[in-house]
């Protein structure tokens, strides 16, 4: 157990030390993939690519949860470990079995799924055995206002999120790859809406779990995926004369 706790220790803080050396390397480069992908990379379609590569983030969690013995674990009951497990699982569910299957993106590098895939292996442990054996819930903690305050955000941000991919997705025809400026939902204040969602989802987790991990995990996603929506918001002013000025990158009315 002290092997494992001292991973999920190990794992969290390699996600908080290295956000702001992906977040850096972001504002330098982009990361090679959708609009920003190399012409000549070896590529996976975009269906079976955002399958494999979400998918462990479910499985992992999942093996974990129904593991005989997990259920006893240090949290007392489980109640609020299990439904939070379950929350990280839905977020994981929609994107590698409904979004995968309804994408109509361009092919992903096969480094970027290898990537995305480890990623989320580890990430996938990390979350579940650090709810099932590393913090503390009390038996009211589903009454807690910090609990009810964190899976409200949590499920305002998947709402964001869904909502800002459908019109993304809705923008392009079958076999289409157009770029057209997107409108409707968040999209009306920043570039990135799909990516201030999942941003949302991650803080409102973390509030909710109130587990280091979590927080590692959403201060990792706003250093990764908050500099892409500002590479976006730069591409969409370069590509489109009529791009609405008045909408920001990734923070409604400020950035």
């Amino acid at each position: 157990m002290e092997c494992c706790e001292s991973a999920v220790s190990s794992l969290s803080w390699a996600l908080v030390l290295g956000g702001p050396f992906y977040l850096l390397r972001q504002t330098r480069t982009h990361t090679p993939y959708g609009r920003y992908r190399a012409p000549r990379s070896r590529c996976c379609p975009a269906r079976l690519a955002w399958f494999l590569q979400e998918a462990p983030a479910l499985l992992l969690p999942l093996m974990l949860l129904l593991l005989p013995g997990e259920q006893g674990g240090r949290a007392g009951g489980r109640t609020g470990g299990t439904l939070l497990i379950c929350t990280f699982m839905l977020h994981y569910f929609h994107r590698s079995c409904i979004y995968a299957l309804r994408t109509r993106g361009q092919p992903v590098p096969l480094d970027i799924v290898l990537f995305a895939a480890v990623f989320c292996a580890l990430n996938g442990f990390l979350q579940a055995h650090s709810l099932l054996h590393c913090t503390v819930y009390p038996q009211d903690a589903l009454t807690q206002a910090r609990m009810a305050v964190g899976l409200l955000l949590f499920l305002f941000g998947m709402t964001v999120n869904i909502h800002s991919d459908n019109i993304l997705r809705k923008l392009r025809r079958p076999g289409e790859t157009v770029y057209r400026i997107p409108h409707g939902g968040l999209f009306e204040f920043v570039s990135g809406a799909n990516f201030l969602g999942e941003i949302l989802e991650w803080i409102g987790f973390a509030v909710a779990a109130g587990s280091f991990p979590a927080f590692a995990f959403a201060f990792f996603t706003v250093c990764s995926i908050g500099p892409r929506a500002c590479h976006h918001h730069r591409d969409y002013l370069k590509r489109f004369e009529d791009y609405p000025r008045c909408r920001r990158a990734i923070v409604p009315f400020l950035l």
